[in-house]
């Protein structure tokens, strides 16, 4: 899955490429700090959106800067690998900004996603996709599902903590 984890150039020819095969590109980004079902989900739904879907992933320094010192807790190279094996997505990107405007102007997709904690009015880049024609969708959350709770959780920090899994 390395294949789909790109920088710069190769990045660059393969969106010609998809354009070339009128293709329609959906953008997304986030932290990916711990994969979980909900970000299966909304990657799942982001892809619906279009034809190509590529996801910007916040370095390490880019993540400590929004969630603090003791974030990541997985490193930008193995939340790349995990992130580019998901079959919905086409391509995997870092960026280092703290927010992906610049990535977006860069790669100038088609669809701008993100999740439902977003309104289309706030999502960042949004005024830069909609300027040239294209869409900007907040999707829904899966409900029941965060990575900061989960951090909470493995670190004691929480009430669920000692409750048995549903599933066996």
């Amino acid at each position: 899955m390395t294949h789909k984890i790109m920088t710069g150039a190769r990045l660059q020819r393969r969106l010609a490429a998809w354009r070339r095969q009128r293709k329609r590109i959906v953008f997304t980004n986030g932290c990916f700090d711990l994969i979980h079902p909900g970000h299966v989900r909304y990657l799942r739904a982001a892809k619906r959106c279009g034809d190509v879907l590529v996801v910007g992933l916040n370095s390490d320094a880019s993540v400590r800067r929004l969630k603090g010192p003791e974030r990541p807790l997985v490193s930008q190279d193995d939340r790349c690998e995990v992130v580019a094996a998901l079959e919905m997505v086409d391509g995997v990107t870092l960026f280092d900004e703290d927010t992906p405007r610049e990535l977006i102007a860069a790669l100038q997709p088609d669809v701008l996603v993100k999740g439902g904690d977003w309104s289309p009015d706030r999502i960042v880049g949004a005024d830069l996709v909609r300027a040239r024609g294209g869409t900007v969708r907040s999707l829904q959350f899966a409900k029941g599902y965060s990575t900061s709770a989960l951090v909470r959780r493995i670190r004691g920090k929480s009430k669920v903590q000692g409750q048995k899994s549903k599933r066996r």
